[in-house]
């Protein structure tokens, strides 16, 4: 793969953005910053724990959208160490995201993980895989198998892991029932012990 400006000025900080900074005085900040392309074990791991990222697209033309990706943990898949794929599951049939990929294949993925309050933005290039249906099978998580039909590939260009500030803390519905569980079990588990003591004081006369 060619190399490429990998500096948020070359990727995101146009010469708009530039002079928004230098008016706002945070132009030091980002003057000399580089964001890594290559997909770290860090970030494998992140992205495969994630349950629901965004993904930003738009047309030639500039208009913009932003669509929801869901799955079990392991539906975004990292192929290797500058590309993630997932399964395009059949939806509402509107296929905006299909319609301006193909006309326009930048992209963004948005991350984030509220328990951790932890975010990661991933920029890059996407396109859609349509004649490959091993490609999708294996990238299809369980359970979507027969709702995959197609497979969007995202070659990543640069990834950069924001501040917690702003991100409220949540939990997953089904961590939190699991804790719940957990600690339900060990406070059944303390009474049953209770009764037992008691029982044993009571026959040894008090």
């Amino acid at each position: 793969m060619a190399d490429f400006d990998r500096s948020p000025d070359g990727l995101a900080f146009s010469d708009a953005v530039r002079r928004a900074q230098a008016r706002l005085n945070s132009r030091e900040l980002h003057a000399d910053a580089e964001w890594p392309i290559d997909i770290s074990l860090e970030l494998e791991t992140f992205l495969n724990a994630q349950r629901s990222v965004v993904l930003a697209t738009s047309s030639a033309d500039g208009q913009p959208y932003v669509q929801h990706r869901g799955g079990p943990p392991g539906f975004l898949r990292v192929l290797d160490s500058r590309t993630i794929g997932l399964a395009d599951l059949a939806g509402n049939r509107e296929y905006v995201t299909l319609g301006n990929l193909s006309e326009n294949d930048r992209l963004v993925l948005l991350a984030i993980d509220y328990a951790a309050r932890r975010r990661v933005k991933i920029w890059g290039r996407g396109r859609f895989i349509e004649d490959d249906p091993d490609l999708v099978s294996r990238l299809a998580a369980d359970g979507q198998r027969g709702r995959a039909e197609r497979a969007l590939l995202i070659s990543v260009e640069a990834w950069d892991v924001n501040c917690a500030q702003h991100i409220p803390r949540r939990i997953d519905a089904a961590e939190a029932e699991s804790t719940l569980a957990r600690r339900d079990a060990r406070i059944a588990a303390l009474e049953a012990e209770v009764t037992r003591l008691r029982r044993r004081l009571d026959e040894c006369g008090g």
